[in-house]
């Protein structure tokens, strides 16, 4: 059963860090910009997003396991200029392994793991540049300033509801297919392909966004649900602080 267990340590990392469709035309008024600018401003606007210099995000994360539903924990912080931590603390017993502790830590430019199952590594690869290309507070702020290309593709339904949908483009690491409520202009979906060298094969992840609310004037998600070919599982948000202070060590490589 240990072999389980990896596999849903390993599975965690790539999100936190995203199928056949059918394109519908797009109106001919609408960019990916000005579709973009829209969903900025419903999130809350620039002004908003630029008094943010730090979040501690903190909540539940439920993995769902052949073995059953597995319960834990998850902290995220992020710091300008694109600093991130995500600290996820399981119990896998049921799935034959004790605690899992996962410490992701990107400085900005470099990231480091420390995992208990799987051992200490260096981040690279896809996962290293999806990192870089991540724009704290938001994407859709800063994919410009980080040198990514925008294109808006078509429209497609997500359950009930209509988006568009816009690809960003880096220069290196991995796209992104963004789906944004055609009405509302939140972002609600999220696709991704990323190499997964701990397992040897991409993994193509879905996330789902949803339960937005607003804290200091900007609106976050408070509920993320996740799917791939090798893992599912649903992050609760409990708690948002922005603009605390955060020791630039948790950042580094220990």
């Amino acid at each position: 059963m240990k072999s389980v267990s990896r596999r849903v340590a390993t599975a965690v990392i790539p999100v936190i860090a995203v199928i056949a469709v059918t394109w519908a035309p797009v109106a001919a008024a609408q960019t990916a910009d000005e579709v973009i600018e829209k969903s900025v401003t419903a999130l809350g606007g620039r002004a908003s997003f630029a008094k943010l210099k730090s979040r501690r995000t903190s909540g539940t994360i439920t993995l769902q396991t052949p073995a059953g539903d597995i319960a834990g924990t998850v902290e995220v912080l992020n710091a300008l200029p694109n600093k991130t931590r995500t600290l996820i603390n399981a119990d896998l017993t049921s799935v034959g392994a004790g605690a899992l502790t996962i410490d992701q830590r990107f400085d900005g430019t470099k990231g480091y793991v420390l995992d208990n199952l799987q051992g200490n590594r260096d981040i690279t690869g896809d996962q290293l540049e999806n990192m870089r290309n991540s724009g704290f507070p938001h994407l859709f702020v800063k994919y410009k300033d980080l040198g990514i290309a925008a294109k808006l593709i078509g429209k497609e339904k997500v359950g009930d509801r209509d988006t568009y949908v816009i690809a960003f483009e880096p220069a290196s690491g991995s796209s992104i297919r963004q789906f944004i409520d055609a009405e509302t202009y939140l972002p609600i979906r999220a696709l991704i392909k990323v190499a997964v060298p701990q397992l040897g094969q991409d993994v193509e992840q879905t996330s789902d966004v949803s339960d937005y609310r607003d804290v200091d004037g900007v609106k976050i998600p408070f509920k993320l649900s996740v799917s791939s070919n090798v893992q599912n599982y649903t992050i609760v948000i409990t708690k948002v602080e922005h603009n605390t202070p955060i020791d630039d060590a948790l950042f580094v490589k220990p």
